[in-house]
């Protein structure tokens, strides 16, 4: 058991064998708990489980602003993730980029969506200053 807590995201998916391709192999998130309709994916220390429910699942422009993300601690664990989906052959909703708007503060990042069109942004900021405050 953990002594620090441990955040949690359930998320409907369509196909769970697609769902499981992707989470696994594309974002290399560790698998852990599996049932016949739903699994756990390891996503940087969010308990993410998948469950198949393809009513509930909606469509990319459906999500408006929905989505859930990380900011990964350094550009080359960034770069890495970046590499991995670009040679998944996956596409981008967004592709990264570094953010020169104000507001953004540098911002380094991207969208994608997994196969039910749940989406993930992934984010690097130089200074952790930039999205702490």
């Amino acid at each position: 058991m953990t002594d620090r807590p441990v955040l949690h995201l359930s998320l409907p998916v369509d196909d769970l064998h697609a769902a499981r391709d992707f989470y696994e192999n594309t974002l290399g998130c560790r698998i852990g708990r599996e049932r016949e309709d739903w699994f756990d994916a390891w996503f940087y220390g969010l308990q993410l489980t998948l469950q198949l429910r393809p009513l509930e699942v909606m469509t990319v422009s459906q999500q408006g602003v929905r989505h859930f993300g990380v900011v990964l601690p350094s550009l080359t664990e960034f770069d890495e993730l970046v590499n991995r989906v670009v040679a998944s052959g996956h596409g981008w909703i967004s592709k990264p980029e570094k953010h020169v708007d104000a507001e953004l503060n540098g911002k380094l990042g991207g969208k994608l969506a997994d196969p039910s069109g749940n989406v993930i942004e992934i984010k690097f900021y130089a200074d952790d200053a930039d999205y702490l405050s």
